[in-house]
């Protein structure tokens, strides 16, 4: 296969596929909540922009025959130009059993984002619970292989794969803790199981008296305002979300999306991390 100006493998049609997964967005970025945009923000720091807009037209394509997901592995099946789909693995350190302990003992100490992953929402904060106890949610960098003959990194095949990985997230937060090591159901029934922390009220919790047992205390503070912890603030909006509102210009310079060369230079603009 030929090999252009700048190194890459020129650019040939791939075979076209019946049923592969297609992304569900057809422009602009991939990702809609926090935890898919969370990956994706790591993805776009650490890749080449010119593949991963080559990636991202393989996944609205549908050129990804499918996608396995288990602790510490993502595997995939990518078609390619050639017969052969090529294989793709994406791999993260997956927690063990005494780790899991620790992070769900520090969930249970939060009353509010207990409630929240036994009503199977995703809190933002739930990053900062697992950067307490050393064990960061979201890795910093991903261990990848394809086996395409393709020596940049990464090639389109990994990065179509990771932004459909981004839109299954999605749908499923819960994936992001599956990938980590401990499915969703398991995680939900050690919660159940485990006892609050004495020293954090609940907040959802109201003692059923009657009320004219309250007339005089009634608009008192349930428990001491001194044993209430502060809730960690939300994460400020990305310097670059004024690009992901709008839609994309059909610009390009010298094959790279005009939003790919911007968006590091709005980041650089934004305030530190």
């Amino acid at each position: 296969m030929p090999v252009g100006k700048d190194g890459w493998f020129e650019a040939s049609a791939p075979i076209r596929v019946e049923g592969g997964i297609r992304a569900r967005g057809r422009r602009g970025t991939i990702g809609e909540q926090w935890w898919s945009r969370r990956f994706i923000d790591i993805l776009e720091r650490v890749c080449d922009s010119g593949r991963l807009s080559r990636g991202r037209a393989y996944a609205r394509k549908g050129q990804v025959l499918r996608i396995d997901l288990s602790p510490g592995l993502v595997g995939a099946a990518v078609q390619g130009s050639r017969p052969s789909p090529y294989e793709v693995s994406v791999r993260i350190p997956a927690y063990g059993a005494d780790d899991w302990a620790g992070i769900e003992e520090a969930l249970a100490g939060r009353a509010l984002y207990r409630a929240k992953l036994l009503a199977g929402e995703m809190p933002p904060e739930i990053v900062e619970v697992f950067d307490a106890v050393g064990l960061p949610l979201f890795p910093a960098e991903l261990d990848m292989e394809c086996s395409c003959p393709d020596w940049g990194f990464p090639c389109k095949h990994l990065s179509a794969v990771l932004y459909l990985l981004a839109e299954s997230f999605d749908q499923d937060p819960f994936l992001v803790l599956a990938w980590r090591g401990r499915a969703k159901e398991d995680l939900l029934d050690a919660l159940r199981g485990l006892p609050g922390d004495d020293d954090a009220p609940d907040p959802l919790h109201v003692d059923d008296v009657p009320l004219g047992e309250r007339v005089n205390d009634f608009y008192s503070a349930s428990v001491p305002l001194s044993r209430l912890r502060p809730r960690p603030g939300t994460p400020g909006a990305p310097p670059e979300l004024l690009l992901r509102a709008l839609e994309p210009p059909p610009v390009k310079v010298r094959h790279i999306p005009l939003l790919d060369i911007l968006r590091p230079a709005y980041r650089e603009l934004g305030p530190p991390a």
